[in-house]
């Protein structure tokens, strides 16, 4: 079984992750499972950059395969932001239903069709050979009123899809797991992965299941 390291110790973002990648022959270990706590500078201005970095960071520091997503919402009416400072936004230790509550009460009295969103995500996977792939996953959305469900985290109780008239906090997690711009980015990155590492492939594993765009 292939090791991969995903560059986080978001428990959370692990467990969407390993869901999302499940019935690949993977051992997927988070930072917290190796013990590495590093403070990775995230100075890039796009979430391609920052991916980037983190993985390769990392793989450098391991010499192993290694995945790293930057991840955000852009809000249109705020001029796209949090965008990449999403994590940073209001100050990294400031906790979600905080963020959550100011984004809602910037757009106060907006009407839904100013209220667009998404959520965008883009993964990295950076190889001891020096290389490095990136791949992207977006979903469209609005900004929901009020804040909405707890099968989340991060924005997601404040993120609507109006085609399932709920926030992606609602949905349940298998749903999610299927729709969601970190399943649409890792999707692509599984056709990488498969591709690029020898005695990868599984049986399992159907041409269809991947999203080639």
């Amino acid at each position: 079984m292939k090791k991969l390291i995903f560059a986080t110790s978001n428990e959370g973002k692990m467990d969407e992750i390993r869901d999302i990648l499940k019935g690949m022959p993977i051992e997927l270990l988070s930072l917290k499972d190796i013990g590495i706590d590093i403070d990775i500078e995230e100075n890039g201005t796009t979430f391609e950059e920052n991916a980037i970095i983190k993985a390769e960071t990392i793989c450098k520091l391991t010499g192993e395969i290694v995945l790293a997503d930057d991840s955000g919402l852009e809000v249109d009416y705020l001029n796209k932001e949090p965008g990449v400072y999403s994590s940073r936004f209001l100050g990294e230790d400031t906790p979600y239903s905080v963020k959550n509550n100011y984004i809602i009460d910037r757009l106060k009295n907006i009407e839904m069709e100013r209220r667009s969103a998404r959520f965008v995500c883009v993964i990295a996977c950076s190889f001891p050979n020096g290389n490095t792939i990136t791949r992207e996953g977006i979903i469209e959305g609005y900004i929901a009123e009020k804040i909405s469900g707890s099968n989340g985290f991060g924005y997601d109780p404040i993120f609507y899809l109006p085609e399932y008239n709920c926030t992606t906090a609602d949905m349940p997690t298998e749903l999610k797991n299927q729709i969601s711009h970190r399943a649409k980015a890792l999707k692509k990155m599984k056709e990488v992965l498969i591709q690029h590492i020898p005695n990868i492939e599984n049986r399992e594993i159907q041409s269809e299941d991947f999203d080639s765009k």
